[in-house]
């Protein structure tokens, strides 16, 4: 592996950290690992990653990664948090497109969301605070089946429109959302609500005929 530059900690050492710090787990048994904040900084995921084999939540939040890359041996990993940090890109999720149901992103400076459409099973994407700027790239959530949470406050699409406006085109574009910006969607409930009592009042008239 090379030398790690003076201004930056790697991955191993990281994981070598976090080792210290929990003697009675092995990193590549714990379920957990939190190797955030690291000074100086994380700037490379690097190979050293693909020794957490059971990790299912992962954080690197708050370092300088610039790109998402050697995920391939986190096999069980379902929640990856990278808040924080320098990423312009979501390429490099496909080693955990199986097992990924949350994917916490916010604080980078991503404009194009390609990529995401391979996280078939995510159901929660924190993005607030990066800088998509259209529709045709928010549109690329469409194809996430499962998503029914999602922060996304602080996109320059967001802030272009007043607050009804943006959470009517996103309820119209993601009907299946549960919560917008950590709130419940109540336009949505309140048509499933509708929609429940609609059902109920024709099964009673059925059954007076």
């Amino acid at each position: 592996m090379a030398k790690a530059d003076a201004q930056e900690t790697t991955v191993m050492q990281a994981l070598a950290k976090w080792q210290k710090d929990h003697p009675d787990q092995k990193a590549s048994e714990a379920l957990e690992v939190n190797i955030f904040c690291q000074i100086p900084f994380i700037k490379k995921m690097d190979t050293s990653l693909s020794t957490l084999q059971k990790c299912e939540k992962l954080s690197l939040s708050t370092n300088q990664i610039k790109n998402i890359a050697n995920l391939q041996g986190l096999k069980n990993l379902k929640i990856l948090s990278l808040s924080r940090n320098h990423i312009a890109s979501l390429n490099g999720l496909g080693p955990v497109r199986d097992t990924l149901e949350q994917l916490w992103i916010s604080y980078n400076a991503i404009m194009k969301l390609a990529g995401i459409g391979v996280l078939r099973n995510l159901k929660v994407l924190y993005m607030c605070h990066n800088k998509v700027k259209d529709w045709v790239e928010f549109d690329r959530l469409s194809g996430l089946p499962l998503l029914e949470e999602l922060l996304f406050h602080g996109n320059p699409l967001q802030k272009s429109m007043d607050k009804k406006t943006y959470r009517s085109e996103v309820t119209k574009r993601l009907p299946q959302l549960r919560k917008l910006d950590g709130k419940d969607d109540h336009m949505r409930l309140q048509c499933q609500h509708q929609f429940k009592r609609n059902v109920s009042l024709i099964h009673n008239l059925q059954n007076d005929v």
